[in-house]
Order: C-alpha cells, then sequence, then structure tokens
C-alpha cells in the first residue's frame, strides 16, 4: 500500500504542476492529494512539497482549516471562467455545453461556498 500511496502522490504532484500552467485544469486539489498520499508513504516528500513557495502555504492553511484569502478565491474564478470560455469556443455539441457548464458552476460553487474565506 505504501508504493500505491507513494505512486499516487508523485502523479498527483504532477497534476499539480501542470495544473499551474493550464487555466482550466486546478492546482491545488492535486497538490492536497498528493500532500496526502506522501504523508503516507514518504515524509521527506511531504515535507519537499509543503517547502514549495507557491504550494506548500496553501497545503498549511487547508490543512489549519484557514482555507483560501478572497484574493485566490477571485483570481481561481477568473481563471476558470477564462478557461470556460475559451473552451466553449471550441465546443460545438450542446451536450459538452452543459457538461462544461454544470462543472464551472460546481467549481465557483464549491469554490465560495464550501472552501473557508481567510479573514472572514
Amino acid at each position: 500500500m505504501r508504493g500505491l500511496a507513494l505512486a499516487l502522490g508523485f502523479f498527483f504532484t504532477g497534476l499539480g504542476f501542470l495544473g499551474s500552467l493550464l487555466p482550466v485544469l486546478p492546482s491545488t486539489p492535486f497538490f492536497l492529494l498528493a500532500a496526502y498520499f506522501f504523508s503516507r508513504s514518504n515524509p521527506r516528500l511531504e515535507t519537499w512539497l509543503l517547502s514549495l513557495p507557491k504550494v506548500g502555504p496553501l497545503i498549511r492553511d487547508y490543512r489549519e482549516g484557514r482555507g483560501m484569502s478572497r484574493g485566490t478565491k477571485a483570481w481561481a474564478t477568473l481563471l476558470i471562467l477564462l478557461g470556460a470560455g475559451f473552451s466553449l469556443l471550441r465546443l460545438s455539441h450542446p451536450g459538452a455545453w452543459a457538461l462544461l457548464l454544470g462543472l464551472v458552476a460546481y467549481a465557483l460553487y464549491f469554490i465560495w461556498k464550501r472552501v473557508p474565506t481567510q479573514g472572514a
């Protein structure tokens, strides 16, 4: 099981870094999953992940129940809407539009209603 957790930690770390580059792919949930799996398999890699300047504070804040700042939520919202807008330009099937709009609505609901806001 430890080997599987290690492999999943690397997999989600890779997706997190990919999400840092692509506007429609979130990075924070993948880094949170990577930290979870590294905590179960390799504490040294968990420490490395927590020491990353952009990633570590997000993971620590989430683990301590502090959630996200309003600025981070606004930035995430902007990127989600921009990414969805570009995707809608390329999609031709009405079912794909409906699926994408549903996913965007859920992501925005989750960010603004389910994740605690720092300082609120």
